[in-house]
């Protein structure tokens, strides 16, 4: 089987935002409230960080559930690690997620500014630079037969799209509309040269947009 470069569980609104303006460390999503966007998976049962019981089931939980299966590494853009731009000035820390990051797998933070490698539980992480190929190569490496996920964020899945590399999409889209900040599309049709597309509407009012190669 061909191990496959995966988009899964990313979040837009309708306008197609995944990000706001003025990004920082105390605000991952910059001026937008994330709350609006991923609220359908905190709802869920089986969302990773739910400290009481209970949750949904059904679609949603079926896509938070589906998150880590089958994905051997993970690619990201080195927005989605941390705010810092440019050369590395603080090496101690360590991304937004703790002690316990949720990747579980190798990560490849692309990067212009490559730092040693480093590991939280069973989370490593890498910082490479390169093309989107280049680093694709070295996460399908990691990844041990196993599929890649590309976590985002946009500007690191445009590069990706447009390189042509991208094999599935799972892109859920919010009932709200958030104006400025990180495009991933104008409109979803935009990859209908490329992609199918089916959506398929959730009670929680997300509509899951699913595109595969054609």
């Amino acid at each position: 089987m061909p191990q496959l470069l995966r988009v899964q569980n990313f979040n837009v609104s309708t306008d197609g935002v995944g990000a706001g303006e003025h990004q920082s460390l105390e605000r991952p999503f910059g001026d937008l409230d994330p709350e609006k966007l991923f609220a359908w998976a905190g709802a869920t049962a089986s969302w990773p960080r739910r400290t009481e019981p209970g949750g949904t089931r059904g679609l949603d939980d079926y896509f938070t559930r589906d998150f880590a299966h089958n994905i051997g590494a993970e690619i990201m853009g080195r927005n989605k690690f941390g705010p810092q731009r440019g050369p590395w000035q603080d090496h101690e820390w360590r991304g937004w997620w703790g002690d316990e990051p949720p990747f579980h797998t190798p990560v490849f933070v692309m990067t212009h500014h490559e730092r040693p490698s480093f590991t939280l539980s069973d989370t490593t992480f890498h910082f490479v630079s390169g093309d989107p190929s280049a680093v694709l190569e070295r996460a399908r490496d990691a990844a041990q037969g196993k599929d890649v996920r590309l976590g985002g964020g946009v500007t690191t899945i445009r590069q990706f799209l447009d390189a042509d590399l991208v094999d599935t999409l799972h892109v859920a889209v919010a009932p709200v509309k958030l104006g400025p900040g990180l495009r991933l599309w104008e409109s979803p049709e935009e990859l209908l040269d490329r992609y199918h597309l089916e959506v398929v509407p959730s009670s929680s009012g997300v509509a899951h947009h699913l595109f595969w190669r054609k």
